[in-house]
């Protein structure tokens, strides 16, 4: 019988120790060593050695084997074996009709049953995340674009229309923080494997002595210090995207070869006589105005004429209207569930103060006084005096208050009335036709287009 007994705890990953009055150790199954991960025991000796986890419950274990309780036990105890190994088990003591008693101390080994469930509750967080960052895009958002506004749209068809067609040149242009990156990205996945590569650099961040080996690599000993070879960005983008942030700082050296090799599809290393081939998709993004660089010299004009084939204008934030509120939403879930925040919206005057902001900073600014609203606020909604808006850059002068007729106006004729005003008062000089306005030259450019004023 004893046989059977120890070959279904064997079964069933359970081992039994008895213990007499003085809580010495009288008797084990035959799997106790290997359940406690081969640790030696012996007769004789104390619960207290045997379980050092049992520590501080003296009380409890008394209890127990003077019949007081019916059991005691601990959960999920964890050990190193002898292997170095983190295993799990729980221990459950409970008293023995014995005279005089004794104390019976059962063993479950634990170590499958807990990894899973670590491993489960990992999953969940990440599942957790996903859905944070996917909350509140609702039926808005394609490609991670959130909004349902027209200018938001036209951005979706663009991509939609261009990503198919992969060895065409694309410039995005508009204001900082306005997406450029993200649009970038879409494309990239609209139309590439999962496993293409996508490699960004910013031409902004690099230092201009190091731009042409990052961007084409170089061999060993093309420089002081270059001990190996390394692969340019070129290269590391091949079968993928290339996306240049802030191609106008490229200085005009690097411009030249790099208009050398969207002409040929080929280039070569720094310290190399090697051409090398690759097959990729550029796209470039600039937030200032390349035509106007080329007139100072700053931009090569046969550059610009190669990249400006398919072109997008990203609309600045404050033409997007009630998405920025939706915007703000799917900010606020995401910086909610960080800070473990119960904020859940925004109350009408703090929607109101939103939308009355001119967002300078575009996106960017917008994330920025979210975060510091969740941060702060103490109840469930964000109110207007939770929102902290910076002063604008390009203060506003006054202007005589506009009266209204009683019989009503066009804002959409006072708008256009407003920009061929300023054309015309600055001579068709569309920079100076801005700044009379107070907007950005690439906000000036919108409306124009916008309102289908050709220049």
């Amino acid at each position: 019988m004893k046989d059977w007994i120890d070959h279904i705890l064997r079964e069933k990953k359970i081992a039994y120790a008895v213990f007499n009055q003085e809580l010495e150790l009288i008797e084990t199954s035959q799997n106790f060593t290997q359940i406690m991960h081969d640790r030696s025991v012996k007769a004789a000796d104390l619960i207290w050695d045997i379980f050092p986890e049992l520590f501080g419950s003296e009380a409890q274990v008394t209890a127990v084997l003077q019949h007081k309780n019916k059991r005691y036990e601990i959960s999920k105890i964890n050990q190193l074996s002898d292997k170095g190994q983190l295993r799990y088990y729980n221990l459950t003591l409970l008293p023995l009709n014995a005279k005089p008693a004794n104390l019976l101390c059962l063993v479950s080994d634990t170590t499958s049953e807990t990894s899973l469930e670590q491993k489960i509750m990992q999953q969940k967080h990440e599942i957790e995340l996903l859905q944070a960052s996917l909350v509140s895009c609702g039926n808005y958002s394609a490609w991670g674009l959130l909004g349902e506004s027209e200018p938001i749209n036209n951005v979706r068809n663009f991509i939609s229309k261009v990503a198919p067609i992969r060895n065409t040149t694309i410039l995005l242009q508009g204001e900082s923080g306005t997406g450029k990156n993200l649009v970038a990205r879409a494309i990239h996945q609209s139309s590439m494997d999962v496993k293409s590569p996508f490699v960004e650099i910013n031409c902004t961040s690099i230092p201009a002595t190091l731009l042409e080996s990052e961007i084409f690599g170089y061999e060993k000993g093309a420089f002081t210090n270059a001990i190996a070879s390394k692969k340019g960005l070129l290269e590391e983008a091949n079968g993928g995207t290339l996306f240049l942030d802030e191609i106008g700082e490229l200085p005009l050296s690097v411009q030249s070869k790099f208009l050398s090799f969207l002409e040929t599809k080929s280039f070569r290393r720094l310290g190399s006589t090697q051409e090398r081939c690759v097959d990729i998709r550029i796209i470039a993004a600039s937030n200032k105005d390349l035509n106007k660089a080329v007139e100072n010299n700053e931009f090569r004009q046969d550059l610009y004429y190669r990249i400006h084939v398919v072109t997008l204008e990203l609309p600045p934030l404050r033409a997007l209207g009630q998405d920025v509120i939706i915007i703000a939403n799917h900010f606020i879930t995401i910086f909610a569930y960080d800070f473990k925040k119960k904020v859940k919206g925004l109350t009408e005057k703090a929607k109101a103060k939103l939308l009355s902001h001119s967002w300078q900073g575009n996106v960017r600014e917008l994330r920025n006084v979210i975060e510091r609203a969740v941060i702060f606020v103490d109840g469930d909604s964000i109110d207007q005096d939770d929102i902290i808006l910076g002063e604008e850059k390009h203060p506003r002068q006054t202007v005589d208050q506009l009266h209204i007729p009683e019989s009503g106006l066009s804002l959409v004729a006072v708008e256009k009335n407003l920009l061929l005003e300023a054309l015309s008062k600055a001579k068709g000089n569309q920079s100076r036709a801005a700044k009379l306005l107070g907007l950005s030259f690439d906000t000036f450019r919108y409306r124009l287009k916008k309102f289908d004023i050709s220049v």
